[in-house]
């Protein structure tokens, strides 16, 4: 799908540091004359934010399947309505997760087969994949460091979901070419100048 903007899209596991930096490098590139659009999944939209509610809420029983397409839906509405508007109009769009979550958590973690999980990601994005991956790298020490006093659904699942996900996000960014990959236990100024230099780089010209 081709576009006039660029969509730079972070990646990682819970805890990794992402918003911070998503928001860092929002801030530098606008004071910098880029026009930016910040936004996020599961949400970004009304409808899609709704959707967040349902998927994020501990109280909430859900199945794999039912999980699963709730993201997609969710991600539908996002594209349509939000990120490919944005990137025709000549927008960056920076995107905190995308599909490589719904690999991550609801294929390695729910255990779905993956050739379904990557052909919901192809429909609901309309094939729209992101100029530029920033993957975030956690180990299990620095992730047990960060701990939080409000969990969601997804938080709340046990070690070994979460070691699974962990597992899976360093898979698929080895896989990978278009990602830059961060060291979550560096700095929070570390990690934005060296994720600044990077997108100035790749941008250039744009």
């Amino acid at each position: 799908m081709s576009q006039k903007g660029f969509f730079i899209l972070f990646e990682g596991p819970d805890r990794s540091g992402k918003t911070t930096q998503v928001n860092m490098l929002s801030g530098f590139l606008k004071e910098n004359g880029f026009k930016v659009i910040v936004t996020r999944e599961p949400g970004g939209t009304e409808v899609s934010e709704k959707i967040r509610d349902l998927l994020l809420d501990p109280k909430n029983k859900i199945s794999p399947l039912c999980e699963l397409f709730l993201y997609e839906a969710s991600r539908a509405q996002h594209v349509f309505e939000k990120i490919k508007p944005a990137l025709d109009e000549g927008h960056i769009v920076i995107c905190d997760r995308f599909t490589i979550a719904t690999e991550a958590y609801q294929g390695y973690g729910r255990n779905i087969d993956l050739k379904t999980v990557r052909l919901l990601n192809d429909i609901a994005t309309m094939g729209l994949k992101p100029d530029l991956v920033i993957g975030f790298d956690i180990s299990d020490e620095e992730y047990k460091k960060r701990k939080r006093n409000e969990v969601d659904r997804i938080e709340m699942e046990s070690d070994k979901f979460r070691e699974r996900v962990n597992s899976a996000y360093s898979h698929i960014f080895r896989e990978m070419k278009n990602v830059f990959l961060v060291d979550a236990s560096k700095s929070v100024e570390d990690i934005h100048e060296k994720i600044k230099k990077e997108v100035l780089k790749r941008i250039n010209g744009f």
